[in-house]
């Protein structure tokens, strides 16, 4: 395919959708096979989580060096070179023969399978500005389906060809999406000519240079950092023990609630397309706020944890999209800077989010959890309330001074 000068079709954004969650979802497909990896490999299961650790430092290592190469490669390219790197390293997971040299593999696939970061700024490039956020929507719903399917088929395909199949079946994949990425994707132009120095100096400095990014990143880093992390990591305390005592499978089916966000990403992202991001981000904190404080009184009752755990992930999912569109908004020329400290901003929120979930649960088990999220919705809320009204403030004074 050529240009694509006239903004991105759907089919084309769902290309990159399934990319994207494809990408991500090599994040996760060792989270529910660790007890099976530590069996195979000889080491205690208490070590197998170090596996998840490696994956991650080597993700956010990836982020910050290579993410930010899209605001001065070619695309297609940078695309191509990384998702091969994936799918090489995927092999050499499948091949590890011993535990330390499978988390050095871990390690390297993280650094490599940044690609659905890579994609989003993309996306924003590649879109109309009246059809921005619906794109961004896009493509976010299949990072969250990517997550959420590849701990769900992880489980599942271990029983049949083993974990090391699961690697495999993962490279194949990662291929075979090489080839329709690059098939598909049509050029982007560079959008900046500096050099690397510069480049990874400007993320750390476009928050000073955009003082809009601290409030964009303060409600995401609350809702999805802080919030979503609490919950979720205490749904699975919750659901492990008494009186539920649900297998990991299990557990993963009650996760699929998270699919109601997914769906609606497009018309999420439309929104802030209308002019209604900042009432949409409103509301969906608000809800946010309101699940959380019913989840604290909602004892039990699986179905009523599952009806909050979708109404929930519609709520994150929105407050993800819009910020994301916003952020975008910003500036043509560093959407892959942006989204980097957007990245980056939202690990250090979730490490704090993740903490904060054991410290709850031991204090006071699900109830002080779940008011924690609700807590830190509440912190979100006001900054965006605060936001917009500054902003209208602004808005006021200036007609006032077009009047005069």
């Amino acid at each position: 395919m050529n240009e694509h000068p006239g903004g991105i079709s759907a089919s084309l954004a769902v290309i990159l959708s399934a990319a994207a969650g494809l990408a991500v979802g090599n994040l996760y497909w060792a989270q529910p096979l660790l007890s099976v990896i530590a069996e195979d490999l000889g080491v205690l299961a208490s070590q197998s989580g170090f596996l998840v650790t490696a994956t991650q430092a080597g993700y956010a290592l990836g982020i910050l060096l290579i993410v930010p190469l899209g605001d001065v490669m070619q695309r297609k390219k940078l695309l191509s070179a990384v998702m091969a790197m994936t799918a090489l390293t995927l092999i050499a997971c499948a091949a590890a023969p011993s535990f330390g040299l499978l988390a050095a593999a871990l390690a390297v696939l993280g650094l490599f399978t940044v690609s659905g970061q890579i994609i989003l700024p993309l996306c924003g490039d590649l879109a109309s500005e009246a059809d921005r956020g619906r794109i961004v929507g896009i493509v976010s719903s299949g990072i969250t389906a990517g997550i959420l399917f590849s701990r769900l088929f992880s489980g599942l395909a271990a029983d049949l060809w083993g974990w090391r199949g699961v690697y495999l079946t993962a490279a194949i994949l990662n291929t075979v999406m090489i080839a329709v990425i690059y098939y598909c994707l049509p050029k982007a132009p560079v959008q900046a000519e500096i050099s690397y120095g510069q480049l990874l100096k400007g993320v750390f400095t476009c928050i000073k240079r955009y003082p809009v990014m601290r409030g964009i990143l303060l409600k995401q880093g609350m809702i999805f950092g802080i919030a979503f992390n609490i919950f979720w990591t205490a749904l699975t305390f919750l659901l492990s023990g008494e009186p539920f005592s649900y297998t990991t499978f299990q557990i993963g089916l009650v996760s699929l609630a998270g699919l109601t966000g997914a769906v609606s990403g497009a018309r999420l992202g439309a929104l802030q397309d209308k002019g209604l991001g900042g009432v949409g981000m409103a509301v969906f904190i608000g809800m946010s706020i309101v699940c959380m404080t019913l989840a604290a009184f909602s004892g039990a009752a699986i179905l009523f944890i599952v009806c909050i755990a979708a109404v929930f992930s519609l709520a994150i999912q929105g407050v993800s999209v819009l910020s994301q569109a916003q952020l975008f908004a910003l500036s043509d020329s560093e959407r892959s800077r942006l989204n980097t400290a957007f990245v980056v901003s939202n690990f250090l929120f979730s490490a704090a989010g993740s903490s904060l979930a054991a410290f709850l649960w031991g204090a006071g088990g699900w109830k002080a959890a779940a008011l924690g999220a609700a807590s830190a919705s509440l912190l979100a809320l006001t900054v965006h309330l605060l936001e917009q009204g500054k902003r209208s403030i602004f808005v006021r004074e200036r007609g006032a001074k077009a009047v005069l």
